[in-house]
């Protein structure tokens, strides 16, 4: 379900609170396969699901941390709908940690909390708090604070 606003003004009265939680998105191993040859990092517990089998401790393959924090924008995008907005871009990340792995067929989602709102020049900064699950995992995947700039 997608939660809209007029402005990003309007996420000023939310500070603290939960905002929107993305719908679920499975990340399969040609995803993986594709990331680590799109950043280079080709690690077996990423791409040989048989020595993964044998080896690590998940008892497979697992994606990249870095590929569930790469998948924030799309799932804030399925999520929240900001009106007036021509352009975003991404400012920063604070206190980005991987608690749990990310199982190969896993399906994550995120939780969206508007920490703060601000006005820049041309737009708005938002500072969001972001915690990505794994369905049925007792730890989050990613937490993260993320700062975006949206202009009008």
């Amino acid at each position: 379900m997608t939660t809209t606003f007029a402005s990003a003004a309007e996420l000023q009265a939310l500070i603290g609170q939960e905002v929107a939680v993305s719908p679920w998105l499975e990340i399969a191993q040609p995803r993986i396969d594709q990331f680590a040859e799109a950043t280079e990092d080709r690690q077996w517990i990423h791409l040989d699901a048989e020595r993964a089998r044998r080896e690590s401790p998940y008892g497979g393959t697992i994606a990249h941390g870095f590929l569930s924090l790469a998948l924030v924008s799309y799932l804030l995008e399925q999520s929240v709908q900001i009106g007036g907005i021509t352009m975003g871009l991404n400012y920063g990340l604070n206190r980005v940690r991987f608690p749990a792995p990310v199982p190969v067929g896993a399906r994550i989602r995120a939780h969206f909390v508007a920490q703060e709102v601000s006005a820049i020049a041309g737009g708005h900064q938002i500072t969001w708090a972001v915690t990505i699950e794994a369905e049925n995992a007792p730890k989050p995947v990613c937490v993260a604070e993320w700062i975006v700039r949206l202009y009008a």
